[in-house]
């Protein structure tokens, strides 16, 4: 039996769905982009929560951006933009949100609030719709458009989360999607074994804005203990090789993460932060700088809706 209830906690308004028989719990915070808060599995006589989150309210509106954007959702656009520009339809737009060095980073609705629609649990999960409603505040991407967030808590310690992105304008716009959370088993990142399946890893120039160049990337195949290898990197997801698409594994606590995006998100990006307590595994739609590259760019027509899925698991790896 699953269920589903709102509490107070640390300045956060937070959803919780829970597995009542597992006793598996995840946190949603529907008021800072409705990012992912916990996602708790019982571990020996204590609870773990694998999602590396802000411990305050407080934290996340002030240091949302220099914490890395943990959790948050990337769109309309993912990763960099290269100088905030791009052109659509003959025009020239030029993003006003937040900047990294010469680029805007990570789209404009990270720490957007997010309503909540509707919250629902049965016998077999516990889920919670959230909707924000952009209205074009941002006059480097003054269109409107819906962007409708599903988290739904199954069995066998797997959440399925679902984004809908809708177009309220009369003519298509250019959409890309993604996620950005960051994952820890508790202790450094270095101990941790990871596999994902790519074709190719894209080429960056120095400030992280792809080439257009694909280059092959033969390693993390198969369960590769991280050590001290730095990722900010993107790579092209190879859907015809075994499922799941990425493994996390803790070999000392024998439990690993799971993820498997559908064919929506063809890109992963792998970020290793300095304090490498974390690591960012990221689902996206599009390559970083999509918008003036278009490589897995959506042009939206009017009235559509786009729909974007990925799946988190945790399991014992015995």
């Amino acid at each position: 039996m699953f269920s589903v209830n709102t509490k107070e906690e640390d300045g956060f308004e937070i959803v919780v769905l829970k597995d009542e028989l597992a006793n598996t719990n995840v946190k949603i915070i529907p008021a800072c982009g409705a990012i992912l808060h916990a996602f708790n599995i019982n571990y020996g006589k204590d609870t773990l929560n694998i999602i590396d989150h802000y411990n305050s309210r407080k934290e996340f509106e002030e240091q949302v951006e220099t914490k890395g954007f943990k959790g948050c959702k990337l769109s309309p656009f993912v990763c960099r933009l290269k100088e905030g520009k791009y052109e659509f339809g003959d025009k020239e737009y030029i993003i006003e949100k937040f900047y990294l060095g010469n680029h805007a980073l990570h789209g404009i609705i990270y720490d957007a609030s997010f309503d909540i629609v509707k919250l629902d649990a049965g016998a077999e999960s516990a889920s919670v719709e959230l909707l924000f409603a952009y209205k074009g505040k941002d006059k480097g991407f003054p269109f409107k458009y819906d962007c409708r967030i599903i988290y739904e808590l199954q069995k066998n310690n797997s959440l399925e989360i679902t984004t809908v992105i809708k177009n309220h304008e009369s003519f298509a716009i250019p959409v890309a999607d993604g996620w950005h959370p960051y994952f820890s088993f508790g202790g450094p990142i270095n101990d941790l074994q990871l596999s994902f399946k790519c074709e190719h890893m894209l080429e960056f120039d120095e400030e992280l804005i792809p080439t257009n160049k694909k280059l092959p990337y033969p390693a993390f195949k198969t369960l590769t203990q991280i050590g001290d290898t730095v990722f900010d990197n993107g790579f092209l997801v190879d859907f015809n090789d075994t499922i799941p698409v990425v493994i996390l594994r803790d070999e000392e606590k024998e439990l690993q993460l799971e993820i498997q995006p559908d064919p929506s998100y063809p890109f992963l990006q792998i970020y290793t932060p300095g304090h490498r307590q974390s690591i960012a595994i990221e689902n996206l739609s599009a390559a970083p700088d999509a918008f003036n590259n278009e490589n897995g760019l959506t042009i939206l027509p009017a009235g559509n809706e786009a729909i974007y899925k990925t799946n988190f698991r945790i399991s014992n790896s015995q």
